[in-house]
């Protein structure tokens, strides 16, 4: 019966790309492949922000995360975000739109200079590496346990290389709309999956068991220890999680290309800000569904402990569930709905790496801008090159253990204090010059390195004292206050720069658009 789940999967896998290709229409510019001639409308770019930070890391690590002890810290780190989406939408997002940008680090072109655009970017695709690489290694994690089950032992390798596939024809072809659209479509049914997970888990362990998912002791909502080591290295104690989280959400939602160049697609600023500020509310409830569905399961499964169960890890917890606790059929549809996750983060990763390639890191070092034709050309040849690059580091990934999900955010804190630093020290300092910018930024990078592999904190669990790293949401903050403090401190030593052109305002011009100013104007 399992061939039944394979044929769902099968038939989802050809009709996304299809999907996608029909939805996108053919792309003639390179500016219509990277922000679809911003046209996009605001509901659709906000699921497709969701669909690109939620991933397999979300779909599978947060459910077997509350099962193990975190509870319902998830949602509290949700509530940060919120606060940095607003602070995002209210502070930067005005500066992209007005500028006409396709990238986020134009503006930092604009402010700065050429040298820090592109050292900007390269910190950027590298770090995606990285993430994207773990996400897809993840991805793999339930596809493996159902071809197991039907007695196809394949590695992770193999089913990395052919996901990265898939997902390449649509992105090559239709650019960021066929990447959008199709965001849209697998957030929908990842989110219907783990909605109709909690309804089975609900008939199967009752309102009994229900109240215990919701009230046992290590389910609580909010983590209120406030103890210095337990809130510089537990990602869900309360302060860590708002104060952290809503810095991390500032640099990840604000400096990140990932995300900037879907607001970018957005009709007018209104819409950019309305996409970002409701995928923090999106966000939230997908935290709460997933964690629920984690609590659910310790009740279903009464507390065994992984080992019991002959899962290796927390993150089999939830494809287990999906393989043996579901129907036949309906189990290919929510493994079909952690494909979605997966070829959404992947897709939308592609085509900014390829983006922030052409429009940051080419244009730094080119003194002539190609042609439009050759910008597009390049931008799908980019694309397939960080497509093969992306898989060989998932499969580099795929010997390692431990949570994929807070393996993914500690891989951000090496660079996303730098290039949120760089931001607001172009806005908060005005002496800042480009070397200024371009030391601070070199600096924070090696400073959150050393802190990354070798600070640890001594703390105290059952009478024992253990070695830990600082938590994740801290990692941003501390990043973002070394660079203003380098960046600021080497700007006292040389002459302010000369004032730049004031910005024209953005007012609606009565047709549903708005009036931008000029791209050289920041």
């Amino acid at each position: 019966m399992r061939q039944l789940d394979l044929a769902v999967i099968a038939v989802y896998l050809v009709a996304i790309a299809v999907i996608g290709l029909r939805l996108s229409g053919r792309q003639k510019t390179a500016k219509e492949y990277f922000v679809g001639e911003s046209h996009m409308p605001w509901w659709t770019v906000s699921f497709s922000i969701v669909a690109t930070e939620t991933s397999v890391l979300t779909v599978i690590s947060v459910p077997g995360g509350t099962y193990s002890g975190q509870g319902f810290g998830n949602v509290e780190l949700a509530l940060g975000y919120v606060i940095g989406r607003v602070v995002v939408a209210t502070v930067l997002i005005p500066l992209y739109k007005r500028g006409g940008f396709v990238s986020a680090y134009q503006y930092l072109g604009e402010r700065f200079g050429l040298k820090l655009q592109g050292l900007a970017s390269v910190s950027f695709v590298f770090t995606r590496l990285l993430a994207e690489g773990v996400r897809l290694f993840a991805s793999a994690i339930p596809i493996k346990l159902l071809l197991d089950e039907l007695g196809v032992h394949t590695g992770y390798k193999a089913i990395i290389v052919v996901l990265t596939v898939i997902t390449v024809v649509y992105t090559y072809l239709g650019g960021i709309k066929a990447v959008i659209w199709t965001d849209a479509i697998q957030m929908g049914l990842y989110l219907g999956g783990v909605i109709l997970a909690i309804a089975v888990l609900t008939g199967h362990v009752g309102a009994t068991g229900f109240s215990q998912a919701l009230h046992g002791g290590e389910f609580r909502l909010f983590d209120t220890d406030f103890g210095l080591d337990h809130v510089l290295t537990s990602s869900f104690a309360l302060p860590t999680a708002i104060i952290g989280g809503a810095i991390f959400a500032m640099a990840s939602h604000g400096s990140d290309q990932l995300i900037v160049q879907r607001v970018l697609t957005t009709r007018t600023l209104r819409d950019g800000q309305k996409a970002m500020i409701a995928s923090g509310v999106f966000v939230t409830v997908q935290f709460a569904a997933f964690s629920l569905a984690g609590a659910l399961l310790w009740s279903y499964n009464k507390g065994r402990s992984f080992k019991e169960m002959g899962l290796s890890s927390s993150d089999n917890l939830y494809p287990n569930f999906i393989l043996h606790g579901l129907p036949v059929g309906i189990s290919g549809l929510l493994v079909a709905g952690i494909l979605g996750a997966a070829m959404g983060s992947l897709s939308s990763a592609l085509n900014s790496m390829s983006n922030s390639t052409v429009s940051d890191i080419i244009h730094s070092f080119r003194k002539k801008a190609p042609s439009d034709q050759a910008l597009l050309k390049l931008a799908r040849v980019m694309t397939l090159v960080w497509a093969a690059l992306m898989a060989v580091f998932a499969c580099a990934f795929s010997t390692s253990s431990g949570n994929v999900y807070l393996t993914g955010l500690t891989i951000a804190g090496y660079t996303y204090g730098a290039l949120l630093g760089a931001f607001l020290l172009g806005r908060l300092i005005k002496r800042a010059t480009e070397v200024d910018a371009v030391v601070a930024f070199l600096v924070t990078i090696g400073v959150m390195t050393y802190i990354v592999r070798g600070v640890k904190i001594d703390v105290t669990t059952a009478g024992t004292t253990v070695p830990t790293a600082i938590a994740a949401q801290w990692l941003v903050p501390i990043g973002v206050l070394v660079t203003i403090v380098v960046g600021g401190v080497m700007s006292l030593f040389h002459k302010a720069p000369a004032a730049a052109p004031a910005v024209a305002p953005v007012e609606p011009d009565g047709h549903g658009t708005e009036v931008t100013a000029t791209a050289g104007q920041s």
